[in-house]
């Protein structure tokens, strides 16, 4: 199966969390599908320690014949959101896919997780896809093709020993998404959650320590899984949990050695085993 010919060509996509890694690699991927993109995140002048900016991704979309802006966006801040989406809606005239990728991560047990970083993980991901949505949702119910995905893993909840904090807001963004799903489907919005099986490689994943070049796939993975979710009747694809594979092998791919890093390595399942330590393909 091959997704270079999937074209959403005028639709618009408001994506948070664009300044690298997945989401700097699904507005790039998207906007090549001619979607509008909005680069959102909080990262506005460069860092020498971290690279990449929103202003940095809606440039290079523009250079690559694009249509994007950028918006800062602290997700956290009710404001910063409405005024973000009220930009998008008059620069582009409406929204049609919502991809609430902005994350905080902080793998460390209990006594090293203080009610302060709990709140900061919370705030951002679960409450911060929650508000992102509520306030895209007007906008949404306007499109004849809404799409809304959460980077969150599969439920049910697993108890989640020694990360129980980052845990919690990831499963409490699946519990939103599937909530959510039942509660939109009058209005044609599909809202489903997205997981990738493996590590994708990225400044999170290095910093973290997870795994070595050969335990990780490419953002293209997840960005040719977005493709088929949004290429998907939001009427009959929404309140699902998908792994990246799971998606992908319902769409026909039978060979996912073109994601890998390194050429030849097999990464495992790393990433689903985060949540699920018991998790087999």
């Amino acid at each position: 199966m091959a997704f270079d010919d999937v074209d959403f060509e005028g639709r618009t996509a408001f994506i948070t969390g664009t300044s690298r890694g997945i989401g700097k690699a699904i507005a790039l991927d998207l906007a090549d599908r001619g979607v509008n993109v909005v680069s959102t995140g909080k990262t506005v002048d460069g860092r020498e320690d971290l690279p990449g900016t929103i202003v940095e991704t809606t440039e290079e979309i523009r250079e690559r014949g694009g249509n994007s802006i950028w918006c800062q966006l602290d997700v956290r801040d009710d404001d910063s959101v409405r005024t973000a989406i009220d930009e998008t809606v008059d620069a582009f005239g409406g929204i049609d896919f919502v991809v609430n990728n902005a994350g905080a991560i902080h793998i460390a047990g209990f006594e090293d997780t203080p009610p302060k970083r709990f709140d900061l993980l919370m705030d951002v991901n679960a409450r911060g896809a929650y508000a992102t949505t509520h306030a895209a949702l007007p906008h949404l119910r306007e499109s004849d093709r809404a799409h809304v995905v959460t980077f969150s893993p599969p439920m049910p909840a697993r108890p989640a020993p020694g990360k129980v904090a980052y845990a919690l807001s990831k499963y409490g963004m699946t519990f939103i998404a599937q909530s959510l799903a039942g509660e939109l489907a009058a209005d044609d919005i599909g809202v489903n959650a997205l997981w990738p099986v493996a590590a994708i490689e990225s400044e999170a994943t290095r910093h973290f320590g997870m795994g070595t070049p050969e335990d990780w796939r490419t953002p293209q993975i997840m960005c040719d899984a977005v493709a088929e979710l949004f290429s998907r009747d939001p009427t009959d694809c929404t309140g699902n949990a998908f792994y990246d594979e799971e998606l992908l092998s319902e769409a026909g791919v039978d060979d996912f050695s073109s994601y890998a890093v390194v050429e030849g390595s097999d990464p495992g399942p790393m990433s689903a085993r985060l949540f699920d330590p018991d998790y087999e393909r």
